[in-house]
């Protein structure tokens, strides 16, 4: 089969391998129709996450059919479209049960593995889904492939970021990044009734999309902590949703929040240390949340949502791919060539 495999930093290959077969009988093995490019992808990329094996199949968000179910899966057979979270879980523990599927004692993330370790990813023709019972979902037959890929990661996580930010009608928010989590926490944040939010990017692709959702944009640090002030007599925002990963948004977030008020990160920081301390946390009375989104139960609770089913993935997918087209899909995404917010590799 081909794949978009991981050799080192800024190094792709698009190879050949051996098509992944059953190891445990709660496995399936799903025939890919499409896979995401996702920020997330980038860390290994960039060098930012270290340890991804070379050879390791690439992503973590897919969609497609089932092509063999292991003995013990029930749910699924032959020919079922299926979509999943960006990680395995079993759908039994106690942290399954308890809305946070995301740390699973027996999960594992797609697309990483170390010292021979893990579970390739889905930027291939065919994928290996261990725990399959908990982990994929039957995508509804008037649910598109686009859509199922998108709360399989992004817009799940999008609406965890306002959910941990707790996003109210009357508040006023900043989301700092606007890529495509970004966007969808615009999305989400709408969805919750609240028309009140600031959207900072220094991209103006990125600006322009969050403008036509209804934001309020702002391309500069200044030109966000002018607006919030003004927005909110001075106070600060209520919360900021910060979706980039990065110690100069942490210490943005800081900045515009009001005392009293929430920053929420989904973004993925590397980096060792907060950009502000725990003295300026305490004289802020500021409320941190973040985490890894359990994706897999905002799929449940969000398939059915009738805002989301009405939601033109065309505003958020901006790019097709081939998986030939690997590299260079990678190279305008990591440099944010040619207007892409979000990038999918089409194997239909």
């Amino acid at each position: 089969m081909r794949a978009i495999c991981f050799r080192d930093i800024k190094q792709l290959d698009v190879c050949d391998l051996a098509e992944p077969e059953i190891e445990t009988a709660g496995d399936c093995i799903v025939k890919v129709e499409m896979a995401g490019l996702c920020g997330s992808d980038l860390h290994p990329y960039w060098g930012r996450e270290k340890g991804l094996d070379a050879g390791t199949v690439m992503g973590h968000e897919f969609v497609g059919r089932v092509v063999v179910a292991g003995s013990q899966v029930r749910e699924l057979v032959e020919g079922d479209r299926v979509f999943a979270p960006f990680s395995s879980n079993c759908g039994d523990c106690y942290f399954c049960n308890h809305g946070l599927p995301s740390r699973c004692r027996s999960g594992q993330l797609f697309g990483w593995r170390s010292e021979g370790r893990g579970l390739h990813g889905g930027q291939a023709q065919y994928i290996r889904v261990p725990l399959a019972s908990g982990t994929l979902m039957k995508v509804p037959d008037d649910v598109s492939d686009e859509l199922a890929l998108l709360l399989g990661d992004n817009l799940s996580t999008g609406f965890f970021c306002t959910d941990m930010a707790n996003v109210q009608p009357d508040g006023t928010y900043v989301i700092i990044g606007c890529g495509n989590v970004g966007l969808m926490a615009l999305k989400a944040a709408q969805i919750k009734g609240c028309h009140q939010v600031i959207a900072f990017d220094p991209v103006a692709d990125r600006r322009l999309l969050a403008e036509q959702l209804g934001a309020t944009v702002v391309s500069t640090e200044q030109a966000a902590e002018e607006v919030v002030r003004r927005l909110t007599e001075g106070r600060g925002a209520d919360g900021v949703l910060e979706l980039v990963g990065m110690p100069a948004a942490q210490r943005l977030a800081y900045q515009l929040v009001r005392p009293g008020g929430t920053i929420a990160t989904v973004g993925c920081h590397c980096d060792a240390t907060f950009a502000f301390s725990p003295v300026d946390a305490y004289d802020k009375n500021l409320t941190y949340r973040t985490g890894r989104c359990p994706a897999r139960y905002y799929m449940q609770q969000l398939i059915d949502h009738p805002a989301i089913r009405q939601m033109n993935t065309r505003s958020f997918i901006t790019h097709y791919f081939s998986l030939d087209d690997g590299p260079r899909a990678y190279e305008l995404f990591s440099h944010r060539q040619e207007g892409i917010i979000k990038g999918v590799f089409d194997l239909r």
